[in-house]
């Protein structure tokens, strides 16, 4: 038996009989007001775009799953880590940060890494980068840094002088952007690119101990970067690259895989530590805290529909479950109440009942309408709390230890006061860590990006740039400022005294 044909309908449902000509007044005659479905068309597909990430605009995800492999219950009790072999559902979509969404995916840009786990106790969102540091330590500065990646508001176009004005007056930028301008800037595709949560976050075990940590997703791939010729060459021939390269992997049963590992810090060690463990420009040494292994990432399911799924995907700092939890990283702070705050602008107020945001498992709470409510608005139930008719109440049992930092609440720190101003140790061993052909390009990428400085005011930004370079590393800031074709006799003037 012949099975029946689905009827083409309206979104109410209502079946209709033309879907490719307008009803007009005779053949050649005006379209009619009354053809509903003309317009139901048209208004929709004028609202088929929401409003663009302001950063991280192109993306690409796919669902995977956390294998725990190793036991860390003495720093956390969080229940996703309590059992070897335990496996929980994961979302990890990968990002350009300052291109738009039709952007190239092989641009030299820092790689999102934002995974959304959907565990008993509620989902956990761990928002990162392809980078263990970043640009800026103060949220305050985040528009401004984000406004130079983005376009000139007079010329419309992508700046290089916007961009090392910018880096030129924040020296706290040094390491992020020498990890920037290396073969790092321009990963092969997603897969062969590491992950960090970047922040330093917190575990509190079944102790209520608290400790500090950084979270590491170490590729199983193997790390692989374009060259930068590489990587404008494939930017012309696929601008898609790194895209199609993980769901073909992906669909071929490929499945990409990363080591999940720890950086551990007792408490105490904090208020003694040479190096402020909550700033987003500095990493811990592996030789003062090492890795220590935790699970295995797969990613194994690619989304059936790319809007549904990753577009839609909304993640947010602030969303961490019981075991884990907050530190005093400025950067993290700005992003607990920034993140929440964009998806609602971008998807709406119930952002977190889209599927691919939704916890799986018990949500109970007194948040009620909004645009696109489509729970059934909890029904009948009180909106209001306490109240006399349900059994919905606080557990203190996910009470966190309170934090003590000795010191005053309610006064602007200079984030680069005296202690918090070595910004060229670590791009200066940095450098010193690469063999001769990382060396090479990295002053290639710097000298090549650099050169696209003009204005009056160039002299002033390179020369500024220049001493940052120094301070790190003499031979590197000798070796940019011959690559630039500065003469060295002047260039020696710039060089800051302390070299």
């Amino acid at each position: 038996m012949e099975t029946p044909k689905k009827k083409l309908t309206t979104a109410s449902g209502i079946p209709y009989a033309e879907n490719e000509n307008s009803m007009t007044a005779g053949p050649r005659g005006p379209i009619l007001l009354q053809d509903f479905i003309l317009h139901e068309k048209m208004a929709h597909f004028n609202r088929e775009r929401i409003p663009e990430r302001v950063v991280h605009a192109k993306g690409s995800g796919a669902y995977g799953t956390l294998t725990i492999t190793h036991d860390i219950s003495k720093y956390t009790r969080a229940k996703i880590f309590n059992q070897i072999g335990k496996q929980t559902k994961l979302f990890l979509r990968f990002s350009t940060v300052g291109g738009e969404k039709g952007s190239a995916d092989t641009e030299r840009d820092p790689r999102g890494f934002a995974l959304k786990f959907y565990t008993e106790e509620g989902n956990w969102d761990l928002v990162g980068n392809n980078t263990p540091v970043f640009f800026i330590k103060d949220p305050k500065k985040f528009g401004d840094f984000i406004h130079t990646q983005k376009r000139d508001p007079y010329t419309n176009c992508k700046s290089a002088t916007m961009m090392w004005d910018f880096w030129s007056l924040n020296p706290e930028s040094l390491h992020q952007v020498t990890i920037l301008m290396s073969d790092r800037g321009t990963p092969h595709g997603y897969r062969h690119m590491d992950g960090f949560g970047s922040h330093t976050f917190s575990l509190i075990n079944a102790n209520n101990e608290r400790f500090w940590v950084k979270f590491h997703f170490k590729t199983q791939q193997g790390i692989k970067n374009f060259t930068d010729e590489e990587a404008g060459a494939m930017r012309g021939k696929n601008p898609d690259f790194a895209q199609h390269d993980l769901l073909t992997s992906i669909e071929n049963g490929n499945f990409p895989k990363w080591a999940m590992k720890i950086q551990v810090m007792p408490e105490a060690d904090a208020k003694t530590y040479p190096i402020n463990p909550f700033d987003l420009t500095k990493v811990w040494p592996h030789g003062d805290y090492p890795l220590i292994d935790v699970g295995v990432l797969e990613l194994n399911e690619n989304p059936d529909n790319y809007f549904a799924h990753v577009e839609q995907a909304a993640f947010a700092p602030a969303h961490v479950v019981d075991g884990i939890g907050y530190s005093p990283d400025k950067m993290l702070q700005g992003r607990i109440l920034s993140y929440p705050d964009a998806h609602r602008y971008r998807l709406g107020a119930n952002y977190e009942q889209i599927p691919v945001n939704k916890c799986p498992f018990m949500v109970n709470n007194y948040e009620r309408d909004g645009q696109m409510r489509v729970d059934g608005n909890q029904g009948s139930a009180p909106n209001y709390f306490p109240n006399s008719f349900d059994d919905i109440e606080p557990d203190p049992a996910y009470k966190e230890p309170a934090w003590d930092f000795g010191s005053s609440v309610g006064d602007w720190y200079d984030r680069n006061a005296e202690g918090e101003n070595d910004h060229y140790t670590q791009p200066g061993n940095l450098y010193r860590l690469m063999n001769d052909d990382q060396k090479h390009d990295l002053i290639k990428n710097i000298t090549h990006s650099m050169s696209g400085i003009d204005g009056p005011k160039k002299e002033l930004i390179v020369n500024r740039q220049l001493c940052h370079w120094f301070r790190a590393d003499i031979g590197l800031g000798m070796a940019i400022a011959k690559g630039l074709d500065l003469n060295l006799q002047e260039t020696m003037q710039h060089m800051p005294a302390a070299v």
